[in-house]
C-alpha cells in the first residue's frame, strides 16, 4: 500500500509556446503536459522518494495513456484509477503573459476527470495510507467527486492516517461558499497549505496572524503559507519559521504550490525540524517552476539535498 494517497483530478495542459499570445488567435501550441493539482501532487511526492498513488479517472485515449504513462514512469502506483470510455481527458489551454498572469480555456465539465464517485473509493487501500492529500480544486469539480473526497478523508481518519490539505480554491466562488466547502476537510486535517490569500478567506479573518491562530485553534498542528517569491512561513502552536525563497528563473510557476505541498507531506513524515522542512519546500517549489510544464520541473530527491546544501541557511 502507499504511504500516500490522493485523490482528484487528472488532465493534460497545453499551452502557447510563445508568451502574449492570447488563446483566441491562430498560434503554436506545445504538449500534451501531464497536470492537475492533484498529479502533479503524487507526481513530485513519487520522485522525492517516499511510495504515493492517486485515486482518479481519465478517458480511454491517448492523452489519458499520456498521464498515466507519466505517474507510473516515476513510480506513482496508478492501480486505482479508472479509465472511462464515451468521455475524452480532462484538458486545459494556457497562455503565458509577460506580467506574470495567465489565461485558462478548460474543458473539463464533460470529462473523466470529475468521474470518480464515493461507492467507488477502494476502502482497503485508504486505510492503508498513513497520509492522505486533499486539493480544494477537486472539492469544486463535481458532487460526486466532492463526496468521494469526503469519503476518502472519513475512511482515513479513522484508520489513522494523517489529512493533509491545499485549499487550491478560486476566490470567486465566494468566501461563503469556500468556508461551505472545506469545513469537512479543515475539522480532519493536520497540515494546512495555503496561500496568504486562501487562508485569510477560509478563516474570516484580518490578516495571516489571526488567521493562523484561529486555524491552529480548530485543531489544525501545522500551518504552512505559500508566498511564492517570499518564501514561506509555517506555524505550530508553539513555533513560528520564515524561510526566504530560492532565486532561480522562472519559467513555468503551474505546478510549483501543488510541488511544495508534496514536499511539506514528505517532509512531515520524516519528521523535519521547522526550519529543514520549510527550507526543502522552497526548494522543491522552486525546482519546479525551472521548465516549461507542471510536471518537467520535479526533480530528484538528490537534486532537492544538493539545492539545499548549497543555500546559505543552517537548519
Amino acid at each position: 500500500m502507499p504511504k500516500v494517497i490522493t485523490i482528484g483530478e487528472m488532465l493534460v495542459e497545453i499551452m502557447r509556446k510563445d508568451i502574449d499570445v492570447s488563446l483566441g488567435e491562430p498560434a503554436d501550441f506545445i504538449g500534451p503536459f501531464p497536470s492537475g493539482a492533484p498529479a502533479i501532487f503524487i507526481d513530485a511526492v513519487a520522485r522525492l522518494g517516499v511510495s504515493a498513488g492517486i485515486i482518479g479517472a481519465v478517458g480511454c485515449d491517448e492523452f489519458g495513456e499520456c498521464i498515466l504513462r507519466r505517474l507510473a514512469k516515476d513510480g506513482v502506483d496508478i492501480s486505482n484509477v479508472k479509465k472511462v470510455k464515451d468521455v475524452s481527458t480532462g484538458v486545459a489551454f494556457v497562455s503565458y503573459f509577460s506580467d506574470g498572469s495567465r489565461k485558462f480555456i478548460f474543458h473539463m465539465g464533460n470529462s473523466a476527470a470529475g468521474m470518480i464517485h464515493p461507492d467507488e473509493i477502494p476502502v482497503e487501500y485508504v486505510k492503508g495510507a498513513s497520509m492522505i492529500h486533499i486539493s480544494g480544486s477537486s472539492l469544486v469539480m463535481c458532487d460526486n467527486m466532492r463526496k468521494a473526497c469526503y469519503k476518502v478523508v472519513e475512511i482515513g481518519k479513522k484508520a489513522g492516517a494523517v489529512i493533509s490539505f491545499d485549499p487550491n480554491i478560486r476566490k470567486e466562488l465566494g468566501l461563503n461558499k469556500i468556508k461551505e466547502i472545506v469545513l469537512p476537510i479543515l475539522e480532519s486535517c493536520t497540515l494546512l497549505i495555503p496561500t496568504v490569500d486562501e487562508l485569510v478567506w477560509i478563516s474570516g479573518t484580518e490578516n495571516e496572524e489571526e488567521a493562523v491562530k484561529k486555524m491552529l485553534s480548530r485543531g489544525v498542528k501545522i500551518v504552512a503559507v505559500k508566498d511564492g517569491k517570499k518564501g514561506c512561513r509555517i506555524y505550530t502552536k508553539d513555533q513560528k519559521v520564515e524561510v526566504p525563497a530560492f532565486e532561480v528563473e522562472e519559467i513555468d510557476p503551474t505546478g510549483a504550490g501543488d510541488a511544495f505541498s508534496a514536499a511539506i507531506v514528505v517532509g512531515y513524515l520524516e519528521k523535519m525540524n521547522l526550519k529543514k522542512l520549510a527550507l526543502f519546500a522552497n526548494a522543491v517549489g522552486a525546482k519546479a517552476v525551472t521548465a516549461k510544464g507542471p510536471m518537467e520541473g520535479l526533480t530528484t530527491r538528490d537534486e532537492i539535498e544538493r539545492m539545499m546544501s548549497q543555500y546559505a541557511i543552517q537548519y
